[in-house]
């Protein structure tokens, strides 16, 4: 059974209030040890007329790779991505309905790694990545903590 995750205010990936960004709602699939969320991103987020840039599905994928970290755990066991590879293997069509899935590979102490894929809606995989994750550095962790009030699963 899937669960939703909670979203922060301003991110351009998941952001509640981040009128520019994606707006995804991501949900948790503990028994298929997955995150997910399905997205249409419009056509101004376009590298060529009709294509998904590049850097937007990259976004997308680092997302669904941190959120693993919410598998097994909380606010306090969100990591940062050190290292990301990316292979695109098909143009993404703006417009359409994209599944984006995340999986945790391996977690130890400090350190992870993560895989995503972003999917078309025939189920072909159009882009892949994997990425090596960190507990983030303490200034980074300070600025979240002010953002922990308002971390929370979106009503709508």
């Amino acid at each position: 059974m899937a669960e939703r995750q909670p979203s922060s205010r301003s991110c351009f990936v998941c952001g509640r209030e981040n009128g520019g960004g994606l707006r995804t709602r991501w949900e948790s699939d503990r028994a298929a040890g997955e995150v997910r969320t399905t997205v249409s991103v419009a056509e101004h987020f376009n590298g060529y007329p009709g294509v998904v840039h590049g850097g937007i599905l990259a976004a997308l994928l680092d997302e669904a790779m941190v959120r693993t970290g919410l598998l097994q755990g909380g606010f306090e066991d969100l990591m940062v991505t050190a290292k990301m590879e990316v292979a695109y293997r098909r143009a993404t069509p703006t417009g359409a309905p994209l599944t984006v899935v995340g999986r945790m590979l391996h977690r130890s102490g400090s350190r992870a790694r993560a895989e995503a894929e972003v999917r078309l809606a025939d189920g072909t995989v159009a882009a892949r990545a994997e990425a090596v994750l960190a507990k983030p550095p303490p200034e980074v962790a300070r600025g979240w903590a002010a953002e922990r009030a308002f971390w929370r699963v979106d009503e709508g």
